[in-house]
């Protein structure tokens, strides 16, 4: 059966620890069971080249700082899969590398969809020397996965300006609701030029992504999505005015 594909907006590391997103991944993995394996690219590794993470036993990465002790020793001990590692590699050209492992981007979502860390692990490194297209273009390649019985997944956020984020909460900038529900529609429509060309997607654009490595993760998700295949939205909630945590499911 084919797997779905799935974007997780992921905010803080502390939702790792719990509240209302984490209830929503543990329920979307009830729902959907548990694959064969996954297929993370995380907004937390950027590379020159490509990389695909090929051990047993996968780091678990506190690529962060500042935040409760708990949070820092945490652990998500899913294993890895040399051999769903080695198909990516085949499928994609990534070189193979034990020297990353699970970042924030990934098990701080992942250690609620599936809290028993049974389902094998690989990351796939974002590579800094593509534009978007290119990454685009890339991921179509890991559409095969999913026949596999393979997720693929992206984990980043559609909205992402940690400058404008308000501490004490309240209401969403408009133009970070303009441009979270922009690609939104652009997932419903299957129209992923317009999520390609993310700029011209709405009005003040680069405010909600004045660096892209939260944003890119997704279009690996929207090139996953084949004519027929709708799209739904398990999270929908923008944080601190300028964070978006928006959850994309395909198929």
């Amino acid at each position: 059966m084919r797997q779905p594909a799935l974007f997780f907006g992921h905010g803080s590391p502390m939702n790792a620890l719990g509240g209302p997103f984490a209830e929503a991944w543990r329920t979307l993995g009830q729902e959907i069971g548990k694959p064969k394996g996954v297929v993370m690219i995380s907004a937390h590794w950027e590379t020159r080249g490509l990389g695909v993470t090929a051990q047993e036993r996968p780091e678990t990465i506190h690529d962060f700082g500042g935040f409760p002790p708990e949070l820092h020793a945490m652990q998500y001990p899913a294993p890895g899969s040399p051999a769903l590692a080695s198909r990516v590699s085949e499928l994609t050209g990534a070189v193979q590398t034990t020297q990353w492992g699970l970042d924030h981007g990934t098990w701080s979502v992942l250690a609620h969809v599936w809290p028993d860390a049974d389902v094998p692990v690989v990351q796939l490194s974002l590579d800094r020397t593509m534009d978007a297209r290119g990454h685009y273009d890339l991921a179509k390649r890991l559409r095969p996965l999913r026949d596999e019985g393979m997720i693929v997944a992206g984990s980043g956020d559609f909205v992402h300006n940690l400058r404008t984020w308000k501490r004490a909460g309240g209401e969403p900038y408009d133009w970070a609701v303009n441009f979270n529900d922009a690609v939104k529609r652009a997932f419903t429509n299957s129209d992923h030029d317009a999520l390609i060309d993310w700029v011209q997607l709405a009005e003040q654009a680069q405010l909600s992504v004045p660096t892209d490595e939260h944003y890119l993760p997704l279009l690996y998700v929207a090139a996953q999505q084949v004519p027929g295949e709708t799209a739904s939205f398990f999270t929908d909630v923008i944080e601190g005015g300028s964070i978006s945590m928006t959850g994309v499911r395909i198929g």
